[in-house]
């Protein structure tokens, strides 16, 4: 378990809290290292790697046999905290899928390479201090790439920022541009992200309508309301699961019980064969909207254009 002990001594050399100092923290280091018991580690290097993949190269490669219910300790517990030191990437494949895709992957950062392939050589000292000296910048420069990658919206006149993927390229559309189209004049009171939930909302309105709002309620993607209409647009950004079905109508016609205001319910598509995956899912007098198509709506209604149930 030589490769164990040393994975934990490079972990304390760079600084890391005692808790990603153990054999867990030190086992993904070797794997996102790809380091087997008898590579050198000169010959380090820094595969694209997801959890699932760590538990595997570590099973088969150190006979540590993590079962598959630990990955939450492992993304928890080290991955997270080896990202906030800046020893990671997250994606570098593609920085802008969703955070929390099953499909997210990791790398160790060329620049800490550079250092841990020195590691027992006469430069490890060097190039380790040389690191640690600049590794706030280095946080900075990953931090600011992640950033890029977020969908700007503006608010209120307030500039705010939904995290990278298609279901908040949809909720964002909506904000702009179905709101603009067959809202006018409306307001928004929530939008959720994907990575927090209370990105926005507007509690005052919310409550002055029959909603109090509470983190766990489980609301659409975004709301809009109209007030000299009495209307609440309740949309669901529908990407890969989620359209506005007769189980979810039941579900928020219990939530909304104490409301008095129409309810218009949308269920929003990226793409136009997004929405034909669904279309069997989707409840009657509900309303489609298609950011592909966004001057057109498909009506489920039958005898009515598009208004309360």
């Amino acid at each position: 378990m030589s490769k164990i002990n040393d994975a934990k001594k490079i972990l304390s050399d760079l600084g890391l809290p005692i808790k990603q100092q153990n054999d867990r923290s030190a086992g993904t280091l070797l794997a996102l290292l790809d380091v087997k018991k008898r590579t050198s580690w000169a010959k380090a290097n820094n595969p694209i790697i997801g959890i699932h993949s760590i538990i595997k190269f570590l099973n088969s490669n150190y006979n540590i046999n993590y079962a598959e219910n630990t990955r939450e300790s492992i993304r928890k517990l080290t991955i997270h905290q080896f990202e906030q030191a800046g020893l990671i990437e997250r994606n570098r494949d593609n920085p802008s899928r969703p955070i929390n895709s099953g499909k997210t992957v990791y790398s160790i950062t060329p620049e800490l390479l550079d250092v841990i392939k020195s590691y027992k050589t006469r430069e490890w000292k060097d190039k380790l201090n040389n690191f640690i000296s600049v590794r706030e910048k280095l946080i900075e420069k990953y931090n600011r790439k992640r950033e890029l990658q977020k969908i700007p919206l503006i608010i209120n006149g307030k500039e705010l920022f939904l995290s990278a993927g298609k279901h908040n390229e949809v909720q964002a559309a909506v904000v702009k541009e179905f709101a603009e189209r067959f809202a006018k004049g409306s307001e928004l009171l929530y939008i959720g992200d994907t990575q927090k939930k209370d990105l926005f909302y507007n509690d005052k309105i919310l409550t002055k309508i029959g909603i109090p709002f509470d983190k766990h309620n489980k609301l659409p993607d975004v709301v809009i309301y109209d007030e000299n209409k009495n209307w609440l647009y309740l949309i669901e950004a529908v990407t890969s699961h989620g359209p506005i079905s007769p189980k979810r109508i039941l579900e928020l016609e219990e939530m909304l019980k104490n409301s008095n205001v129409g309810k218009v319910y949308v269920t929003a598509f990226l793409e136009f064969s997004d929405f034909k995956k669904y279309s069997k899912e989707i409840a009657w007098e509900t309303e489609v909207w298609i950011v592909e198509f966004p001057d057109h709506m498909i009506h489920f209604n039958g005898d009515k254009f598009i208004g309360p149930r």
